[in-house]
């Protein structure tokens, strides 16, 4: 398997075709990996593969489902299709992962979150949002003002392209201006809540508000080149 993964980092270099091909086996590694070593290389035009649990269920247009709920007026579930044929929007930003690599003009493109808070009619003592995923264990929160920005998404594309399993598709949270651990893969639950909940990395040490070059001691000054 080692020698396999080392083929497959040097076509990320020598030759396209190769890095597909090193793309397409780390999205089947990905799933029965406990090693944690597909976290170490680099996929998908310069992403990396990360996961914090050994595997993650698959979901498909028949099997997807993303539930929101909490103090909302209206909780509702949404198949894949039923975003899908909701209004989209594509921003094109730097992607900064706090770890320090950044892949250049990424497009993404879905549903804004602050139109499917609307219409699930959010209460007044709401102050927040929490993000929950199917692989079990990853969590996300941002306060209402900021998931109600018009650069937060519910992402279906990256790259102009159905968002793939070790991408985190079908669905995943994409919040442009924050780094990335903030664009919870996976997504499968919104709850709004009385307050903000810290995520996953955040009861690690990470800091909750996450804004890229200002947060995390880090002095990442993003690239903005923006379509919408």
């Amino acid at each position: 398997m080692l020698s396999m993964l080392g083929l497959g980092a040097a076509g990320l270099v020598t030759a396209p075709y190769l890095q597909r091909g090193l793309e397409a086996f780390l999205g089947s590694a990905a799933d029965k990996d406990p090693t944690g070593l597909t976290g170490l290389l680099p996929n998908g035009g310069g992403f990396r593969y990360y996961s914090v649990t050994s595997s993650v269920p698959r979901k498909g247009p028949d099997t997807y489902r993303l539930k929101i709920d909490g103090l909302v007026d209206r909780p509702a579930t949404y198949t894949l299709d039923a975003l899908r044929k909701l209004p989209q929007t594509r921003i094109v930003r730097d992607v900064q992962c706090v770890t320090g690599w950044r892949v250049p003009d990424t497009p993404f493109e879905g549903v804004r979150l602050s139109r499917l808070l609307d219409a699930a009619g959010v209460r007044p003592e709401a102050r927040a949002v929490r993000f929950t995923c199917f692989d079990g264990t990853y969590t996300e929160s941002l306060t209402l003002p900021q998931a109600r920005r018009a650069d937060v998404l519910v992402a279906l594309k990256m790259q102009d392209k159905p968002i793939g399993h070790a991408h985190g598709g079908p669905a995943r949270l994409y919040v442009a201006p924050m780094y990335f651990y903030k664009s919870a893969k996976w997504l499968s639950g919104i709850s709004v809540t009385s307050d903000v909940r810290p995520g996953y990395w955040e009861e690690l040490g990470y800091d909750v508000d996450a804004w890229v070059g200002r947060s995390n001691g880090r002095d990442d000054t993003p690239t903005v080149r923006e379509t919408v």
